[in-house]
């Protein structure tokens, strides 16, 4: 009985069996063929009962550790039967391995509904549209495509400095472009300052390889044409210029200058103002992963780490040691939120990049208040003032990845309001405060 069963495990090839292996039909492989044979004809002389083949595989079911088997009456359906039942132990196990892998970098996400805001977004210049960071660059593209149908020139200076990366190569090309134009505005007359040569070594290494080159120059008005070249039996494609009349030639050192001044079309960070009514929690943050410059790996070796710094900062360190220290947390974040509390309590919030300096936030404040001009102080956590004047990042005040601030009117400017018999001024804008909310 034993060797009817082992001859049937002998005849199943599993898929697999764990990471990297594969399970053969070892027994053919290493036993003689002649072997092979005898047992053959034996099993063919001696083929067991139809109640033999149910207790063997009871049998067999107890020796694989696996629930009683249903009754078959054919060695083919046993056959498959302990096939499916040890094909699914296989890929359990397989699920139990990748299981395991995914925990290692598993970090937790975090409630939207508990977030202090619900992600970071943009704002496209060209359209209005308010877009996710991964939205921005498709919706650009389009938005530029689609100026084409307006101003062929505007939009083709927008590809030249929106679609590549490499500003060094934007600089080259867009000097050899003006070079070119140079060239035809001193010698309008010389056919051959109109023409150029596409497989130029030059076009092709520094001009066509920058995308929007090419709908540059047709914005110009060159056109494509085959020509023969001296020397060659095929003709090759030019881009030719037309003979330009004196005001067409001013035109084309007008668009040259803006291809010069181009610059590239990045969606605006949309900071989200948002106003909140006066709360103890003003100081709990629950920010999106969109903060963090990290990832999910670097985030929980953040988070196991925590308990470390504790212990680092009750060292002694020099200042050296510290101010390096605070540069390398300030760069594991991409944005910052922050919240400035006013003096009726209720907090204006906004999203900011962390590279964004000081101005830039008084900005913020300064549009949000319905007397922006009146001057004001903003203090940071440990009694920092700060300065509008000062050209200093963010990050480089230690306003990130979150901060709350504390707002005050300008306490001399203030007294002479109340001596002159002036009442105390609105704060917040009207349309901020008709979507006011408590905070969570």
């Amino acid at each position: 009985m034993k060797k009817f069963f082992d001859d049937i495990k002998k005849d199943i090839k599993f898929k697999s069996a764990g990471p990297g292996k594969k399970l053969t039909e070892d027994a053919s492989s290493s036993k003689p063929d002649k072997v092979q044979s005898s047992s053959s004809a034996k099993n063919n002389r001696h083929a067991p009962s139809e109640g033999a083949q149910r207790a063997g595989a009871a049998a067999l079911a107890r020796i694989e550790h696996h629930p009683r088997p249903k009754v078959h009456t054919s060695q083919d359906a046993i056959r498959n039967q302990v096939k499916r039942e040890l094909e699914a132990e296989a890929a359990a196990l397989a699920g139990k391995e990748n299981a395991a892998t995914a925990e290692g970098s598993k970090v937790p996400v975090k409630d939207p509904t508990c977030l202090s805001v619900s992600g970071v977004y943009f704002t496209c210049p060209l359209t209005g549209a308010t877009l996710t960071k991964s939205e921005r660059e498709v919706h650009i593209k389009e938005a530029i495509f689609m100026r084409f149908e307006e101003d062929d020139i505007e939009a083709s200076v927008m590809m030249v400095h929106t679609f590549n990366k490499d500003r060094e190569k934007v600089k080259a090309a867009v000097d050899i472009i003006s070079k070119y134009v140079d060239n035809i505005c001193k010698n309008p007359t010389e056919e051959k300052y109109r023409k150029i040569k596409l497989s130029n070594k030059v076009f092709q290494d520094k001009v066509r390889s920058v995308e929007g080159t090419r709908e540059f120059l047709q914005a110009l008005g060159f056109i494509s044409i085959m020509l023969p070249v001296e020397g060659q039996e095929e003709e090759e494609e030019f881009l030719v210029l037309p003979e330009q009349s004196s005001d067409a030639l001013e035109l084309m050192k007008e668009r040259r200058d803006r291809l010069q001044r181009g610059e590239p079309v990045r969606a605006q960070l949309d900071r989200q103002p948002q106003v909140f009514r006066p709360s103890p929690n003003a100081q709990r943050f629950e920010l999106p992963q969109e903060f963090y410059n990290l990832t999910a790996e670097e985030l929980k070796k953040e988070q196991q780490q925590r308990s470390e710094l504790v212990e680092k900062n009750a060292m002694l360190r020099t200042k050296a040691m510290r101010e390096k220290e605070e540069q390398r947390e300030r760069r594991k974040y991409n944005y910052t939120l922050l919240r400035i509390r006013l003096p009726d309590g209720n907090l204006l919030q906004g999203t900011f990049y962390a590279w964004d300096r000081l101005p830039v936030l008084f900005g913020f404040v300064r549009e949000s208040l319905v007397d922006g001009w009146q001057p004001f102080e903003l203090i940071a956590p440990g009694s920092q003032k700060l300065q509008e004047s000062d050209e200093v990042a963010l990050a480089e005040c230690n306003l990130v990845p979150a901060a709350l601030l504390t707002f005050s009117w300008d306490a001399a400017v203030q007294a002479d309001i109340a001596a002159a018999g002036g009442k105390s001024p609105a704060l917040l804008k009207p349309e901020l405060l008709e979507t006011i909310r408590t905070l969570s």
